[in-house]
């Protein structure tokens, strides 16, 4: 793609997208990172405390629950205890959870750009929001601790639209509450199964976060379609080069 600076038709009205939907973890914010540091401390702690395990075998287990469970759940050291040691340990659960809290807060970073690109998106008149399949209460956690919590039009979670992605009822929300077309709209997730195909079966244009796909280790692959998104950029600065480029088909084909 051409390098894109600040450049975009000169009426909102005249083109083609008027909204941006953003997916949170391993997007905007380097989740997968945060999550890894902050379960190897608890990890250690829980050693600490008295778990016979090595950090590497509890990391190993722990992260093997996220993968049936889910990568929010919410007792992942519960269950862990539970089938390590056979039972719940306060004083180990206590360290483990306080461990990872510390680590997590210390370690949770947006991705490079990432403020530059709000800035920008948001200056030009569009519409953003995020769409988040974590549980409300968690996504608003990141986004106010990396002081994104005035950067959005709309935050939806599980716990507002009831629905995991790739249902499109989450982006289907999203369009109607910002009263916008889908067809005027952008998504961008790093998740292809997920965010892209939800994208897609909303009927929005897709964009492919590359640099930020980290998840697919830890969770199953959903089966049947492939799902090609539209677009694929591997820094987030490159989304202003995707609007670009749809608002200038968008202008060449009105100018035919």
């Amino acid at each position: 793609m051409a390098n894109s600076n600040n450049s975009q038709p000169a009426s909102r009205a005249d083109r083609r997208i008027q909204a941006v939907i953003f997916d949170l973890d391993n997007t905007l914010t380097d989740f997968m990172k945060a999550k890894e540091a902050a379960i190897r401390a608890a990890a250690d702690a829980m050693i600490d405390a008295g778990l016979p395990l090595s950090q590497q075998e509890a990391t190993d287990r722990i992260f093997a629950i996220y993968k049936k469970e889910g990568i929010e759940h919410q007792r992942v050291f519960n269950l862990f205890l539970e089938q390590t040691i056979g039972r719940n340990d306060d004083r180990i659960l206590a360290a483990a959870v306080v461990a990872y809290r510390r680590a997590r807060d210390s370690s949770l970073v947006t991705y490079p750009h990432t403020r530059l690109v709000l800035n920008r998106v948001l200056k030009a008149g569009y519409k953003m929001a995020v769409v988040s399949d974590a549980p409300r209460f968690e996504a608003w956690l990141r986004l106010t601790a990396l002081g994104l919590q005035h950067s959005f039009d709309l935050v939806l979670t599980h716990d507002d639209t009831g629905a995991h992605k790739p249902d499109p009822r989450p982006f289907l929300m999203a369009l109607e509450m910002m009263d916008v077309a889908p067809e005027r709209t952008v998504v961008i997730g790093d998740w292809r199964e997920r965010d892209i195909l939800g994208g897609r079966n909303a009927g929005l244009h897709t964009v492919y976060a590359r640099y930020g796909d980290k998840y697919s280790q830890y969770a199953d692959k959903i089966e049947g379609d492939v799902t090609e998104p539209d677009f694929v950029v591997d820094d987030l600065l490159q989304l202003l080069e995707v609007l670009d480029k749809l608002n200038g088909d968008f202008q060449a084909n009105e100018g035919d």
